[in-house]
């Protein structure tokens, strides 16, 4: 249970400078002066809200945000209205890029799907740590999903502890070991291809598909910033990429973390094959993206946009696979995984491949703190290439 001043004042039908009926939130507040001042806010219209009721609900949220350390009465909030303030306070994406697009959709899509519909109504001072870890047992799903619902969780109550609203956090607990326990391991080992196999997937593939792969495959790029890749991020001279953006549902926003700004080594005969794709493709300006859209379609925004991966990958490359005969499951994940497969058979030195794969810290791939150097980066990135196209004519 929280402390916290609840405001005099409620909520009134009032009407808008349209005329149109309004649902008002007022409140009296004491200034620095000691007067007190009439405050108001608009909850909504009264089609949003056709009951009082209701109007109150809505505001709840807001009654939060007036929160202060004077006189108190107990007040208890649901995981309901914590949701909602999060998702008011949070959930968007600012200039700042305070949270990445593709970071608030996964972060409603655990809302929504798991932790409303079993805590919508539950306080959030009466959730339990061992509560919150039979729970998470319960749910038959991969231990990286149930890992994520843990997080989503803990970030809730950090929101919550951060407005003052409760003081401690059940999902991470007062001390280390002491709060939920949900392991995040796989229990399926992720389908890697064979380098045999690589070759006959990209050769059955027709050239831009081919090209998508061979970049996913050598530079490490995520789905998201492959998608967001724009012909002024390539320079053909230095053969490097920069990463300056990530696409996910067509929104563009900023990469995962700043290691993956850092230039991305391109290897010669990548370079070539895709100054080949830039004579072929028709959008070909500096802020064109390398895959835009050329889809009937796409309407207004046909180049304008970049293809959606998700379907090239359902549509051509997954069914190139199956024709060749390779079985696994495939997705835009599994290049950058045997990329890093690859470069660690190589038994290239761990700050090397970190930098390669542009992760945030090195205790991301081992906790190893020494620079690698661009022609050693560029040295082990070749290897791979050289394995790849053994066999193999280069040209596109």
């Amino acid at each position: 249970m929280i402390r916290m001043r609840i405001q005099h004042g409620g909520v009134n039908l009032d009407v808008s400078a349209s005329g149109k009926p309004i649902w008002v939130f007022r409140w009296r507040e004491t200034r620095l002066d000691g007067r007190r001042a009439q405050r108001k806010k608009v909850i909504g219209t009264f089609e949003e809200y056709p009951t009082k009721k209701q109007a109150e609900n809505a505001a709840r949220g807001f009654r939060l945000d007036l929160v202060d350390q004077g006189p108190a009465k107990p007040v208890r909030i649901t995981m309901q209205e914590l949701v909602r303030h999060f998702r008011e306070h949070e959930l968007t994406v600012d200039e700042d890029g305070r949270r990445a697009y593709s970071t608030c959709v996964r972060y409603r899509s655990v809302l929504k799907r798991w932790i409303l519909p079993r805590w919508r109504k539950t306080p959030i001072d009466q959730i339990r740590t061992i509560a919150i870890e039979e729970w998470l047992g319960s749910i038959e799903r991969a231990n990286g999903t149930k890992s994520k619902i843990r997080n989503t969780l803990s970030t809730l109550y950090n929101h919550a502890i951060r407005w003052e609203f409760i003081g401690r956090n059940p999902v991470t607990g007062p001390v280390r070991g002491s709060g939920v326990r949900q392991s995040a391991k796989r229990k399926h080992i992720p389908d890697l291809l064979e380098v045999e196999e690589f070759q006959r997937l990209q050769a059955e593939l027709k050239v831009r598909e081919r090209i998508l792969v061979w970049l996913a495959m050598t530079s490490g790029l995520r789905r998201g910033e492959l998608a967001g890749l724009r012909w002024c991020d390539v320079s053909f001279e230095k053969l490097t990429i920069l990463a300056q953006r990530s696409v996910v549902d067509q929104v563009a926003g900023p990469v995962k973390t700043e290691a993956s700004e850092r230039p991305i080594p391109v290897d010669p005969s990548i370079a070539e094959d895709l100054l080949t794709w830039y004579r072929m493709a028709r959008y070909t300006q500096p802020n064109d993206y390398v895959f835009a859209t050329d889809a009937a379609r796409a309407g207004k925004r046909r180049g304008r946009q970049p293809i959606w991966l998700s379907k090239v990958m359902s549509y051509y490359i997954q069914p190139a696979a199956q024709r060749v005969g390779i079985t696994k499951n495939i997705g835009w994940h599994t290049f950058r995984r045997t990329y890093t497969s690859l470069l660690h058979a190589n038994h290239e030195d761990v700050k090397v491949v970190q930098e390669l794969l542009r992760h945030g810290s090195a205790k991301v791939t081992l906790d190893v703190y020494a620079q690698a150097l661009t022609p050693a980066k560029r040295k082990a990135q070749g290897k791979v290439v050289s394995i790849l196209r053994s066999n193999h004519d280069p040209a596109v």
